[in-house]
């Protein structure tokens, strides 16, 4: 059904598109519900076409719904993730329910937006709901989001932050909601356009603001079944791992290479056949079928090998471990002491180092996110590169070459004692591992805001000459270091673009002999060798399309000596794609550019622009808007315009300046 309208008790319509089996009606059905504002019609269709379909082959009702305000619903988009759509969800579970071709049983999947719908809807506890499926997801919105880490803030909060306000404003599709009611509605959407990263930007604190919608408020709330999903090279890996720790719902988790992509489509691969398990997953809990899936192993992680440092990856080479439990008792911590250039298991002398990084440092980092290794487009190149580019801005520390196999999973923690002589800087660190022919592969990384080091909601500035003791635990990974290999150990006071600069420069003195690394040593299992392995992918036929006009990507660094500035340009264009079944054009365009001078963080510049293009015959829209930030040591200071086009003329434009104070940040 191409299109049905889900009433709601306010008189507003969500948008629908369902798939069902062909004797639904006479045979009642659970149904799986993906509940995202990215246009079910035009935005996701292609992924859907491939998942949707297969789940009604084999006996659900899928149902993908756009949420108020977006795509072909009625209403007004606020926010990401506020009370009324997680009220509007619930609101739609209950009229679910009560159609003839469902069975009363419910489950919701999504990625990204659509694996962090799930979990909040699930800690509503909606009557019907037995069972999520979050992939790409977080239960903590404000430390381990696209906003902030460890309290440093991201720039993916400028470009995320453009890009969102931007697809909510796209105008509806005439065909669904009348010609003679899209231009109206779209107006009004126009009107209520508003970049939320403002107020993204004035929350630098984990404050009321970050806890609703953060499951990990109240983990007892969820008491349906939870199958968290996620990728190594993805932004949102770690929250597998807490949920797994913390919720006591029936729970299951895996994690793969993958970036930011469902496991079927998996990149880097290998792929496998997510679809099949997400069908063992359904029909254990939405059917009552037991699937031997919750006597396996809790955790199933694909432990990464050595490659060389590459900005891509078609496949990621490694294997398939399985936990009983996480923690696991298969892990334990092994300390590394940390001395003058090196990393030992054994004491090393006493030794007092300073850091003080350009501000440059970083460029080698690749993506927070990793978004288009996979899906469609063009593949980008936004895996981190060697990091031999960054290590000279560092203090670097080197195992010896280690002399057999040292497996890893979890996070690997850095405990040092430190001082620093400004109120606030940047400590990042990073998880290396060195080939044998000294090309450097960077294998986790984490960031802390000095500041934030005992509390995200009441940070308290350094103070100068006194020394602290600093715990910073890097992204989970699994990683199998090879023998021969040295382990890297490299901290720095900036980590840009990934990561804004603080107002000011600042040197960090670090005692070494009261330091070190601890690594989460995983004790490899015979069990491991005998896993079942995973089928391969399948899917529905994928949607027709052609595309009209190919993409391109690209991504490259501009050094000014003269200036001591570095610039990391990164442009993407999608082309234009028909969807031959619904004859409507699809095109986006994006830019960022990132720059800064390497002795002075307030020459930090970050500039985004986006445009969407939408169009069918006679009807042709556009939107594009453009973020510019810079920042003094007191305040960011943002330029954002808008613009939205029919037929090729502009018919809206809206702009905003805001100056926005700094606070530790």
């Amino acid at each position: 059904m191409e299109n049905v309208w889900i009433p709601l008790a306010d008189g507003t319509r969500l948008a629908a598109k369902i798939w069902l089996p062909e004797d639904a009606a006479s045979n009642p059905i659970p149904a799986i519900i993906d509940y995202i504002p990215y246009r079910k019609r035009d935005g996701t269709v292609l992924g859907n076409e491939r998942m949707f379909p297969y789940f009604a082959t084999h006996g659900y009702a899928s149902i993908r719904i756009d949420i108020r305000g977006t795509g072909d619903s009625d209403g007004l988009f606020e926010d990401e993730y506020v009370k009324q759509e997680q009220d509007d969800a619930v609101e739609a579970i209950q009229w679910i329910t009560r159609q003839p071709w469902c069975s009363g049983s419910v489950g919701m999947i999504g990625i990204s937006w659509g694996g962090f719908s799930a979990l909040q809807v699930a800690a509503r506890r909606p009557k019907g709901l037995k069972a999520i499926i979050t992939h790409c997801s977080t239960d903590d919105r404000y430390a381990d989001d696209v906003h902030y880490m460890g309290g440093c803030l991201l720039n993916d909060t400028l470009v995320w932050g453009t890009d969102c306000f931007l697809r909510m404003a796209r105008a509806p599709d005439p065909e669904i909601v009348g010609e003679d009611r899209w231009r109206t509605m779209w107006m009004e959407r126009l009107e209520n356009v508003r970049p939320t990263l403002i107020d993204w930007l004035s929350h630098q604190r984990r404050d009321e603001f970050w806890k609703h919608g953060s499951v990990c408020e109240d983990y007892g709330a969820i008491d349906c079944a939870v199958f968290a999903v996620g990728g190594w090279a993805d932004g949102y890996s770690n929250a597998v791992f807490r949920l797994l720790s913390n919720l006591q719902a029936p729970r299951r988790g895996l994690i793969g290479p993958w970036g930011h992509t469902y496991p079927h489509s998996g990149a880097p691969g290998p792929a496998i056949g997510f679809l099949q398990e997400c069908l063992r997953w359904w029909d254990q809990w939405l059917k009552g079928k037991d699937t031997g899936i919750m006597q396996e192993p809790m955790l199933r992680s694909w432990m990464l090998d050595w490659v060389e440092p590459a900005a891509q990856y078609d496949e990621r080479p490694g294997h398939w471990v399985a936990d009983p439990s996480w923690p696991s008792p298969h892990v334990t911590s092994r300390i590394f002491h940390m001395g003058t250039g090196r990393l030992s298991e054994q004491a090393l002398p006493e030794a007092t180092l300073e850091i003080c990084s350009p501000e440059t440092v970083g460029i080698a980092g690749g993506e927070w996110c990793p978004y288009a290794l996979g899906g469609t487009g063009p593949r980008a190149p936004e895996m981190p590169l060697d990091q031999r580019w960054d290590d000279g801005g560092s203090l670097v520390f080197d195992s010896q070459p280690l002399t057999e196999a040292t497996p890893i999973l979890g996070a690997p923690v850095l405990e040092l004692e430190i001082s620093c002589n400004k109120p606030t800087a940047i400590l990042a660190a990073r998880l290396s591992d060195v080939g044998p022919s000294g090309e450097v592969t960077r294998v986790t990384y984490g960031l802390l805001n000095l500041s934030h080091r005992d509390s995200h909601e009441v940070p308290q500035p350094m103070k100068a000459g006194r020394f602290y003791r600093i715990r910073l635990a890097m992204n989970e990974i699994g990683y199998i270091f090879s023998p021969g290999h040295r382990i890297r150990l490299s901290v720095s006071t900036a980590y840009w673009p990934i990561a804004f600069p603080t107002p000011e420069r600042a040197t960090l003195t670090i005692q070494a002999g009261a330091s070190g690394l601890h690594l989460p040593i995983r004790v490899p299992q015979s069990s491991d060798d005998e896993l079942p392995a995973f089928d391969a992918p399948e899917g529905s036929p994928p949607m027709a399309t052609t595309v009209l006009k190919p993409g391109s990507v690209e991504r490259f660094v501009r050094i000014d000596p003269v200036l001591k500035q570095v610039t990391v340009t990164v442009k993407r264009d999608n082309g234009a794609t028909l969807l031959d079944p619904i004859g409507t054009v699809v095109g986006l365009k994006k830019s960022m550019i990132y720059s800064v001078a390497e002795d002075d963080p307030t020459t930090a510049r970050t500039e985004v622009y986006y445009r969407y293009e939408l169009g069918r015959g006679a009807w042709q829209t556009a939107v594009e808007g453009r973020t510019v930030m810079t920042a003094t040591k007191s305040s960011f200071h943002l330029q954002i315009d808008f613009d939205a086009f029919e037929s090729g003329e502009r018919i809206f434009c809206k702009s905003w300046s805001q100056e926005i104070p700094r606070n530790l940040v």
